[in-house]
């Protein structure tokens, strides 16, 4: 049995990243070559992904845009409040997470950023039993509001507030649907002069859009990773991509996911085309919300190759990672990256995998 300790490693928590590097494209790439009987690490810079893919081959991004989910205010009692949207579900409705020292009541009000009222209508079923989530009604657009009232919700292992940098280069350069609450990160890297790089070289695009939960952050709490309950994402895959994946696939091409989020959403419309009755590798455009779990052991049906940072110990994330390259591998490009000072997560370096399980 696969349990949660298969999945820890002791990071040194300088080598966390605390800030973007000046220069989005500027990050080191670390590829990690499974070609040989012994995996191979070749210390990169992530301008040289150019050289590591071949005119044809497709990558696919995240065109999820994060959003301004973080919230402060009080309730009428004056008690303090911190809230953190997790998903917009109509213009006037979110689904979000509220930390305070008791749990408002349905029907109570909340005053947030000293500037609008919400009303609490109901509790809503949770991916997490700690962390609870509210729907809330809010009196104008909910997007609106965000935007001008909201805060950037960093991740919980960046230990500063978030600045003006922040606003923009925790963003990708191509995001264009508002309803995330985290980056997919993977695509930090990438700047217009690498795209167009990129372009030149024979390199073909597409997009998707997967909106990143707060419970990307959350931690396992199950050492037997079956009893496990995944938090749910809602992506959006477009007909151009799914003509896109099968143009590569009939030239003998690779496809590339930038990003768990990318991979995740290709792999979940997999399965559901599977489920429909498709055959195996089969993809159908269309929307829904995922909660697949990806652990070794896992057959990859759509991606050949993975760009992706460093990821938290024990996290689901990293049991992906180790499911799509190998956990000896995993393990081992860990322990060299660590050795070799590599940036971890949101705003740290970069890896290129290749599946081995596909």
């Amino acid at each position: 049995m696969t349990t949660l300790s298969d999945f820890d490693f002791n990071l040194p928590p300088e080598l966390i990243a605390q800030t973007a590097l000046t220069q989005r494209s500027a990050s080191r790439l670390l590829e990690v070559d499974t070609h040989q009987t012994t995996p191979h690490f070749i210390d990169r810079h992530f301008t040289d992904l150019l050289d590591c893919l071949s005119p044809g081959d497709l990558l696919v991004f995240n065109d999820t845009k994060v959003l301004n989910a973080r919230l402060l205010g009080n309730k009428v009692s004056g008690g303090k409040v911190e809230v953190l949207i997790e998903r917009v579900l109509s213009d006037r409705t979110a689904l979000a997470q509220i930390r305070a020292s008791k749990r408002p009541r349905p029907g109570s009000t909340l005053r947030l950023a000293d500037a609008f009222d919400v009303t609490v209508e109901a509790y809503a079923t949770s991916d997490e039993p700690d962390t609870p989530f509210h729907i809330l009604h809010f009196p104008d657009d909910c997007h609106t509001l965000l935007e001008r009232y909201g805060r950037l919700p960093l991740p919980p292992y960046i230990t500063r507030a978030a600045d003006t940098i922040d606003q923009t280069r925790y963003q990708t350069i191509y995001a264009a649907q508002p309803g995330a609450v985290a980056a997919p990160t993977a695509g930090l890297h990438f700047d217009k002069a690498l795209m167009a790089q990129l372009d030149a070289h024979g390199i073909r695009r597409a997009t998707l859009t997967l909106h990143v939960g707060a419970g990307t952050f959350q931690p396992v709490r199950t050492e037997n990773l079956a009893e496990h309950r995944m938090h749910s994402e809602w992506y959006h895959v477009p007909p151009s991509l799914v003509e896109a994946i099968a143009e590569t696939r009939a030239a003998g091409k690779k496809v590339i996911a930038v990003g768990t989020t990318s991979l995740r959403a290709l792999e979940a419309a997999a399965q559901a085309a599977e489920k429909a009755g498709a055959p195996a590798g089969t993809l159908h455009a269309g929307s829904a919300a995922t909660d697949i779990f990806i652990t070794p052991g896992y057959r990859f049906r759509i991606v050949d190759r993975l760009v992706t940072n460093f990821h938290l110990p024990k996290s689901t994330l990293f049991m992906l990672v180790c499911a799509f390259a190998g956990s000896d591998t995993m393990r081992a490009a860990y322990q060299y990256a660590i050795e070799q000072r590599y940036r971890f997560f949101s705003y740290g370096d970069a890896m290129l995998l290749t599946c081995t399980s596909c």
